[in-house]
């Protein structure tokens, strides 16, 4: 035994990593076990190379409608295997900064795989499964994150059947592509191959694509993807998947009946499953429900001293919900103020385009719930910044409750959702009614004037529609 923490982390992704830095910055000492690169999915296979992809994508469709704003090319060509390869060094160098971080924070990394021997006791392991360490820690958080979920009966072989990671590293676009699972990974993946010449079809079971996604917003991206040539189906299951030689056939089941598509390769998108095995949560006695370790609002286990953040604590799976659970989690550690996690107040954001961003409840959710509910939209086509940049498909949809003006939720679809919802973000951590927002001036032109007309839209009427 070499080494006693205060606090030791199991896991170096965005949750880990956030949670060791806080632990450290509260005077605690601090140690972090991670068996590969630092910085986890997140930041090696998802958030961060998706988007330098996505980004890409963007640029590329700019080009190839680049006569209306002027410019011409003879030959407009593109290197792939050049847009992977710059994908791949963004992670690098986000990988290499975590590391920096958690030097500069004077955070002892472990590397190797991290086990609980106890409740207070780290088992570290290497690749070949050897013991090549064990550390005590007061408190210890798990934070193992996730993987991609595995469809039934069905191989993942990296080349005909794929997940995300193997969609991450092809040298070229394959001339066809079936995506099962309509999801935020589903979506932003059809629109990134779409661009560069992919034949897509996406096979979602649920009635909307973005399932999780206010209706109206989904069905505005469906009609987006399908005007673009992006074949998509929803109310669909996939009975079957079968790679033969050099193609995949899937089998679907909809309302017109079953029939049988056929693709280069077929990407599996159908969400994560926790990382519980094999890190020992069953000898000790931690609580699992639905391949996810159970806690409460401040990131507590069943076991004292033992907590758990990120993917591997359950839905939803998100990298800044990860690192808020961290913090929270650690601030409730070092004996801090904190309100705890709030499920009913975060983003979620898709990146391809036009670009989504949510908050809150859904116009359906709300009715659910019993709320007497005033909408108001606003589309970006009446917005002078987004006529100007040539982006006016879209729009904000928001969501108040009639009685106490309280802002329910806030939809967008259309330029730099992503960024604006921030706005909403801040608007309902601090409880704003429509008059705080519509009170606040918006620079002229932004696009961010789209929010104060969509709010002004549903108490007052906006100005400029």
């Amino acid at each position: 035994m070499t080494n006693n923490f205060d606090l030791a982390v199991i896991g170096g992704g965005p949750g880990g990593y956030v949670a060791a830095i806080r632990s450290s910055q509260c005077g605690m000492k601090t140690g972090l076990v991670e068996k590969a690169n630092l910085g986890g999915v997140c930041l090696n296979w998802g958030c961060i190379p998706t988007k330098s992809l996505l980004k890409s994508a963007e640029y590329m469709e700019f080009l190839i409608e680049a006569s209306k704003w002027g410019f011409t090319f003879e030959k407009l060509t593109f290197d792939f295997a050049n847009i992977i390869q710059r994908s791949r060094e963004l992670a690098k160098t986000n990988s290499r900064g975590v590391e920096s971080l958690l030097k500069k924070n004077n955070i002892s990394v472990i590397k190797g795989v991290g086990t609980l021997a106890d409740s207070s006791t780290v088992l570290i392991t290497n690749s070949r499964g050897l013991e090549t360490d064990r550390i005590k820690s007061k408190h210890i958080i798990i934070a193992t994150g996730s993987r991609a979920r595995a469809f039934p009966g069905v191989k993942i072989d990296g080349k005909l059947v794929i997940t995300s990671k193997e969609a991450l590293l092809m040298n070229h676009p394959p001339k066809s592509m079936i995506i099962v699972g309509a999801g935020s990974i589903g979506i932003e993946f059809g629109y990134l191959y779409h661009i560069f010449g992919t034949k897509i079809e996406i096979v979602e079971m649920m009635p909307h694509i973005l399932p999780t996604v206010d209706s109206e917003i989904s069905d505005l991206l469906k009609r987006n993807f399908e005007k673009k040539g992006i074949r998509i189906h929803t109310k669909a299951t996939v009975e079957s998947i079968k790679p033969d030689k050099n193609k995949v056939t899937a089998k679907i089941s909809h309302v017109d009946g079953i029939r049988e598509i056929s693709a280069d390769c077929c990407l599996i998108a159908i969400g994560v499953h926790g990382n519980i095995e094999d890190i020992g949560l069953e000898k000790v006695g931690v609580k699992t429900q639905k391949n996810a370790i159970i806690t409460d609002e401040f990131m507590r286990t069943n076991l004292k001293g033992i907590y758990a953040i990120g993917d591997v604590a359950g839905a939803p799976w998100l990298a800044h919900i990860a690192s808020h659970e961290g913090i929270v989690c650690v601030d409730k550690i070092a004996g801090k103020d904190t309100p705890g996690m709030n499920y009913r107040n975060f983003p979620a954001c898709t990146y391809c385009k036009p670009q989504v961003a949510t908050i809150g409840l859904t116009e359906q959710k709300a009715l659910e719930e019993g709320y007497n509910i005033k909408v108001g939209r606003y589309p970006f086509s009446a917005n002078g910044k987004a006529r100007v940049i040539g982006e006016t498909e879209g729009l904000v949809k928001v969501i108040f409750d009639s009685q106490y003006r309280e802002l329910l939720g806030a939809h967008i679809i259309g330029p730099e959702a992503t960024e604006l919802i921030s706005e909403f973000c801040l608007a309902k951590t601090l409880e704003c009614n429509d008059e705080e927002i519509t009170h606040t001036i918006h620079a002229h032109p932004t696009l961010s004037e789209a929010i104060r007309e969509a709010t002004l839209n549903v108490f007052q009427g906006a100005i400029h529609i």
